[in-house]
């Protein structure tokens, strides 16, 4: 016998039976577990340490059929119910306190088409895991910047890469999806078939289903790219953000670049004073030929004598991993983020302020040049928006767990920072926040501004459609019409 959350949260809990438990889990391919269980507290932790549930039942499935199974499990007996992909999303929505948990990261499957330039992948899959085999054949598609980053996730709230100036965001390289909705029902979404669902889930979030297989467009990339960082002392920062600023507003597309604070790492290639000190780092990955790539950067390579300037030819899924290191499993996150227009001087200014402040190793603040291929589709062509920002701004700050008698006010005090670094940034906000980058505590407001009034509108009246219930509702929650 178990206790569930209802979907409602505020009445008394469901209890299941043993009998009606031993009939779900007689149909079930997959485990499922529950507290006690082994691997119950492996399988409940996800990237971000700051957020700690427990679920009354994990179902971990091995396939659609178990997703099937799980979703009319819990539509049938009213659970709360959340769904786990890969778990890297800094609100920690993949997990619930008392509901059913439907986790997907068994579902590993990936199928290369070489030939039509296509991939079909399953939901539990990363980046990492999609460049390991679509590298095999020199292909690749705009993913995320770390490697670990679950693409079910990713896609479903937009995605962005070091190729989308090149390629577009990864929900524009989205051909088809196989969705299994509230109601139990396997359907596929494509501009062909079901395509005002395949419209919403394409930046709307797993607001509308479970996407249990996803295909995307390729195209011709590596094994090597031009791709590294160029590190500077912040002193230097303002001036070379100046330079870079104009430097970004005329690049191909072919280049990708970010802009990143930090502290410096304790490198050979850093001298020891210089450990630990707050620097500005440019990363840069040029998707093109190697030898064009050389005389594009050279401008920028040239450029304000660098402390390090490690930018050379590699393979591309060792830069799709150069920000792994900051990015480990286990550690306290919190984000805030806002799409810019522009990197203004006053924009400069005030990130350099705030970064000068940074007290751990592991919190980067990172602003991301986009742009190119993603500016130019029509913003009203996916859910996804804000293609008129040039920049998007992640305040991404990490920490290890405090001591027991310090962790919560230790734990304040590095999300006090963020918050009062993210204020400071609003006058030169878009006015929209990027809807993966959203931490637990951003109500629907937030939710709104990531889209926009008209989108959230014609999302909201879609979720009315597919999911009247909000039975999907432990995400960024489109809330159903009326």
């Amino acid at each position: 016998m178990l206790n569930f959350k209802t979907t409602e949260m505020t009445v008394a809990p469901a209890t299941i039976g043993d009998d009606v438990l031993e009939s779900f889990a007689a149909g079930f391919r997959g485990a499922l577990l529950r507290a006690g269980d082994e691997g119950y507290d492996q399988a409940r932790a996800i990237w971000n340490a700051l957020i700690d549930k427990r679920p009354a039942l994990i179902a971990r499935c091995s396939g659609t059929a178990d997703v099937v199974q799980a979703v009319n499990f819990a539509r049938e007996h009213n659970l709360l119910l959340s769904v786990r992909g890969g778990g890297h999303n800094v609100a920690g929505k993949a997990i619930c306190d008392d509901g059913l948990m439907i986790d997907l990261s068994p579902m590993k499957g990936i199928h290369v088409d070489a030939h039509r330039r296509r991939v079909r992948v399953q939901p539990g899959v990363s980046c990492g895991d999609l460049d390991h085999e679509t590298q095999l054949y020199g292909l690749a598609m705009p993913c995320g910047i770390v490697s670990m980053t679950g693409l079910a996730g990713l896609t479903l709230g937009g995605g962005f890469g070091w190729l989308t100036r090149k390629h577009g965001l990864t929900v524009d390289n989205l051909l088809s999806a196989e969705v299994v909705t509230a109601e139990g029902l396997v359907v596929r979404a494509a501009d062909d078939e079901n395509p005002d669902l395949f419209w919403g889930i394409r930046g709307g979030g797993g607001n509308f289903g479970v996407v249990t297989s996803f295909e995307y467009q390729l195209y011709p990339l590596g094994p090597e790219v031009l791709a590294g960082v160029l590190l500077y002392p912040l002193e230097r920062a303002d001036e070379v953000l100046r330079f870079y600023r104009a430097f970004a507003a005329g690049a191909p597309d072919e280049l990708g670049s970010v802009v990143v604070f930090r502290l410096a790492p304790v490198a050979p290639f850093l001298a020891p004073a210089v450990h630990g000190q707050p620097v500005l780092a440019l990363i840069v990955c040029y998707a093109g030929d190697i030898e064009e790539g050389q005389r594009v950067l050279q401008p920028l390579r040239s450029f304000g004598d660098p402390l390090a300037d490690l930018v050379r030819p590699q393979p591309y899924v060792a830069h799709q991993a150069i920000l792994d290191e900051g990015q480990l499993p286990g550690r306290n996150y919190y984000w805030k983020s806002e799409y810019l227009s522009e990197m203004s001087n006053e924009a400069i200014e005030t990130a350099i302020s705030y970064s000068a402040g940074i007290i751990s190793p592991y919190t980067r603040v990172l602003v991301f040049h986009l742009g190119g291929a993603a500016a130019r589709v029509d913003e009203m062509a996916t859910a996804a928006g804000n293609r008129n920002a040039n920049y998007v701004l992640n305040i991404a700050t990490a920490w290890e767990n405090a001591a027991a008698t310090s962790g919560v006010a230790e734990n304040e005090r590095y999300i006090q920072w963020t918050r009062d670094f993210w204020n400071d940034m609003q006058p030169f906000s878009t006015g929209g926040g990027y809807v993966n980058f959203l931490s637990a505590d951003e109500g629907q407001d937030r939710v709104r501004a990531a889209y926009g009034a008209e989108k959230y509108a014609r999302l909201a009246a879609l979720k009315n459609r597919y999911d009247p219930a909000n039975l999907f509702r432990l995400n960024q929650n489109i809330v159903p019409a009326g």
